[in-house]
C-alpha cells in the first residue's frame, strides 16, 4: 500500500509539474502571437510609407532600366 501510495503522490507531483509547464507555455505563446501581430502591423506601415514616397516622387521601380551587369 505504501508503494502505491508513493506512485500516487508522484503522478500527482508529475501532472502538476505538466500542468504548469503547459500555462507557461501558453503564455509564452501569446505573449509571441502578440509581438508578431505588432511587427506585422509595423511592416504593413512601413509599406504604406514607402508607397506614399514613391508616389510623391514619382518614383516606379518598374520604370528603371536594369543595372549595367545584365
Amino acid at each position: 500500500m505504501a508503494t502505491d501510495n508513493h506512485q500516487l503522490h508522484d503522478l500527482q507531483m508529475r501532472l502538476t509539474f505538466i500542468d504548469e509547464a503547459v500555462g507557461a507555455l501558453s503564455d509564452a505563446d501569446a505573449g509571441i502571437s502578440k509581438r508578431l501581430l505588432a511587427i506585422e502591423q509595423s511592416l504593413r506601415e512601413i509599406r504604406n510609407e514607402l508607397v506614399s514616397l514613391r508616389d510623391a516622387t514619382g518614383h516606379d521601380p518598374h520604370s528603371e532600366p536594369p543595372p549595367p551587369h545584365y
